[in-house]
């Protein structure tokens, strides 16, 4: 497995509709660095999380279902923490980003840093190619008609009904999260690799450990249970509506490459907390290493850009996003649902 540094699309250099964007984003400042506001968040966030699990350790067994909620949105927002640190939006230096994202995604979450750094990084190269993002990939779910007709196994038993059953599947995607970082940390190759799996190894085994002394056997089940599915369901609903429903790539055009495969999600700051910025995908995948907190306001000179442009600009709200994402889910297993379809291979 190679490394990759960070998450990021390298535009062509000749494209000058994106580089007359990118000078007027640079003199507006957006592309600057924020440590004040980085170090106020990693501060509650971190504080937040140390103080969930003291109230745990001293009233888990009475109030463990609430706490288990509390732990979910708070490991969401850990998870959005080290997605900044991967773009290099919180330390410049890459020693730096590493040793955070180390220390955020193998030891706070139980989440390789390197497998998710080469996966997001092509997610970002080819955001909904259906051969090259790792994203659209047709592991369970299928993400196109064509994905549909050529699929077998558990794909092609879950894509007949699977917009009905995205959000039930969302709960298994934080044991999904860790099982496919330990698979990446046993194969040979990958940088660090000792030391990622001995981070991952203190997490579970930490994690285990508290859980276990603090509740009798069966409320740890539930716990867990509880507290990883309810964190698959709040990255799903982060991450999501981003890109899901949206067509792929028509240009290698740097600019409508990224504008045309992404959607954001229009809302305010509660929104902008609750998504950690992300709801401004479309000015994340054009500048992935701004930070979060300068995203809206680039939104307007963005849009103002594709508009006179021509280049479509999409944008919903939180429920439309969604609407969308799953109308294109039931639309891409319509094949499997017809009558008489056969497997891959056979005839019809």
């Amino acid at each position: 497995m190679s490394h990759t540094s960070s998450p990021e699309a390298t535009p062509r250099m000749g494209s000058s509709d994106f580089t007359e964007l990118s000078r007027r984003i640079r003199e507006a400042g957006l592309l600057a660095h924020r440590p004040g506001y980085y170090t106020a968040r990693i501060a509650v966030v971190t504080t937040a999380l140390v103080a969930a699990w003291a109230v745990f350790a001293l009233f888990g067994q009475t109030w463990w279902p609430l706490i288990a909620v509390v732990l979910a949105a708070l490991s969401g927002q850990v998870a959005l923490l080290a997605h900044d640190i991967a773009h290099r939006q919180v330390f410049p230096s890459r020693r730096s980003a590493e040793i955070a994202g180390l220390l955020f995604g193998n030891l706070t979450l139980g989440m390789s840093y390197g497998w998710w750094m080469r996966k997001h990084t092509r997610h970002h190269a080819n955001p909904n190619h259906e051969d090259l993002d790792p994203d659209v990939a047709p592991a369970v779910l299928v993400w196109s008609r064509r994905q549909a007709t050529r699929s077998s196994g558990l794909p092609r038993f879950v894509g007949r009904w699977q917009a009905y059953l995205f959000l039930p599947l969302l709960t298994l995607e934080g044991l999904n999260l860790h099982v496919a970082s330990v698979r990446a940390v046993l194969e040979p190759g990958m940088r660090r690799r000792g030391l990622e799996a001995g981070l991952l190894l203190a997490h579970f085994a930490g994690y285990l450990a508290v859980v276990g002394t603090v509740l009798p056997l069966p409320q740890a089940i539930a716990f867990v249970a509880v507290h990883k599915a309810l964190w698959g369901v709040y990255l799903g609903v982060i991450f999501a509506p981003n890109h899901k429903g949206m067509p792929e790539p028509e240009s290698s055009d740097f600019l409508r490459k990224q504008v045309c495969t992404t959607r954001n999600v229009r809302g305010g700051r509660l929104t902008d907390l609750a998504l950690g910025g992300l709801n401004h995908q479309i000015e994340h995948h054009l500048f992935p290493s701004m930070p979060t907190p300068n995203l809206r306001a680039a939104r307007p000179l963005v849009r103002d850009h594709c508009a006179r442009l021509g280049i479509s600009y999409h944008e919903v709200g939180l429920l439309r996003s969604w609407q969308e994402a799953l109308r294109h889910l039931h639309d891409a297993g319509a094949p499997l649902r017809e009558v008489g379809t056969a497997p891959p291979g056979e005839g019809r």
